[in-house]
């Protein structure tokens, strides 16, 4: 099993398909999955012939269940670690979720410093802040993840096959169809995961301010994200992240959901290649 050790002594598991000498594109991965919820993406791209990575969070599916670190530093600090290892170069970074902030703070804060980072790509992602505060009143109210957090303690698996089964892919839409081995494949990857870092994970991806990292963010860059989002309303996030990153383009997918890359991977995926293979800005319409 692939796998790296962090200074703080967590292990980190990756996935690493394809020519070792081909551009790389690095996937994140949201809340409370892993690596796996990119499988779709990964054999699209290495088909294409690129080569393909993705990582575990530290505390989610086969990384180490470690007690501490459950914070958007650490987490761009284990990405970094990865790329290290891997000697990643020209890399595009993907992130869906909780995984767009964990890109956005490791571009910002790692691969732009280091000169490692092509492009990024943020899809249905919580950047710039979920919650609501004074300066972002547009935010969800700090009870909504604390209701989270006690749906999570209470039954952690009950929890999850209603979050799957519901709006995190708008199955619980009029006229939707739920599709069992989608919401059974998020259960799976969900239980791999430690309950303490899931807990915490609320935190880190509601209450993370990613503004300064959106502003000094350089490299072309494309937000992508439903309009029938339930999971992270596209007015409080994919709006304003766009208008903060100076190199971003914004596209709007209308009635996707927050599990866009899974439902409607055979719209996703043309458009992720495209842009990839732009040169400069992106121009995706």
């Amino acid at each position: 099993m692939s796998a790296i050790t962090t200074k703080d002594g967590t292990s980190i598991f990756y996935k690493d398909w394809g020519s070792k000498t081909a551009q790389p594109i690095v996937f994140h991965h949201g809340w409370p999955l892993s690596a796996d919820d990119w499988d779709n993406q990964m054999l699209y791209f290495v088909g294409k012939g690129y080569r393909v990575i993705a990582h575990d969070r530290r505390g989610h599916g086969r990384s180490a269940q470690a007690s501490d670190g459950h914070d958007m530093d650490h987490y761009a600090a284990d990405v970094a670690a990865v790329v290290e290892h891997l000697d990643l170069r020209s890399a595009v970074h993907i992130g869906h979720s909780t995984g767009g902030g964990e890109a956005v703070h490791y571009v910002a804060q790692y691969g732009q410093r280091l000169g490692r980072v092509a492009k990024l790509v943020l899809v249905g992602a919580v950047p710039p802040i979920m919650v609501k505060t004074p300066a972002n009143p547009g935010g969800l109210s700090i009870e909504v993840f604390d209701g989270l957090r006690k749906e999570l303690a209470a039954n952690r698996a009950q929890f999850y096959l209603d979050f799957a089964g519901g709006p995190f892919y708008s199955f619980n839409r009029s006229g939707a169809k739920p599709i069992p081995g989608i919401i059974q494949n998020w259960w799976r990857q969900a239980m791999m995961g430690s309950a303490k870092a899931h807990y915490e994970g609320i935190k880190a991806f509601s209450e993370t301010d990613f503004t300064e990292d959106l502003k000094v963010i350089n490299v072309p860059t494309l937000v992508m994200h439903g309009d029938d989002d339930q999971i992270v309303p596209i007015a409080a996030s994919a709006l304003l992240s766009a208008k903060l990153v100076k190199t971003a383009t914004l596209k709007v997918y209308e009635g996707f959901p927050h599990g866009m890359c899974t439902t409607h991977a055979d719209t996703v995926n043309p458009d992720l290649l495209a842009f990839v293979e732009t040169s400069g800005k992106a121009a995706v319409a």
